[in-house]
């Protein structure tokens, strides 16, 4: 077989090529195939176009919202030393407090020791002058007893009985 020569009018590939260009002729003369696909890739573009609008928006929006949560951060940092620092003071307060409370409540029950101590000796103290009236009123009863076994009366007791008579008139 031989092969025939694209370009000659007997091969039927020749009458697809030029029935294409003119096809394709025929679109760009009426319009249709510039305007389709011009028309396609205007609006391709503009689709692109919004995707790109509609990303600078939230990008824009995201730095917002990043700085809102920056400016949010640092105001609860600044929230938290202060009350961190009011504790501090609080806790320094209180310290101080209950150190005085105890330093106080020591010092009352030193005193209350001293009271204490005190009566223990007032108390001993009294025993002591207790028993030793006990022990003088013994040995002078002791006396007394030995005096009057030796004599039946005694001058004095009858010097002080006379006396006592006359002073009662």
């Amino acid at each position: 077989m031989e092969k025939e020569s694209l370009f000659s009018l007997a091969n039927p590939e020749f009458w697809v090529l030029v029935a294409l260009v003119i096809f394709f002729g025929l679109l760009v003369v009426l319009k249709v195939l510039p305007g389709a696909l011009f028309g396609a890739l205007d609006g391709y573009a503009a689709k692109i176009k919004a995707e790109l609008d509609e990303a600078q928006q939230l990008r824009e929006e995201a730095q917002g919202l990043l700085a809102d949560v920056k400016a949010q951060r640092e105001e609860a940092e600044r929230q938290a030393s202060g009350m961190l620092e009011a504790a501090k003071a609080d806790a320094k307060r209180l310290a101080e407090e209950a150190k005085e409370k105890l330093e106080e409540q020591i010092k009352r029950r030193a005193e209350m020791a001293e009271r204490k101590i005190a009566q223990a000796e007032a108390q001993a103290a009294a025993d002591v002058k207790a028993a030793a009236v006990d022990l003088a009123a013994q040995a002078a009863e002791a006396v007394l007893t030995a005096r009057l076994a030796g004599a039946k009366s005694d001058p004095l007791a009858d010097a002080a009985i006379r006396q006592l008579g006359s002073k009662l008139q």
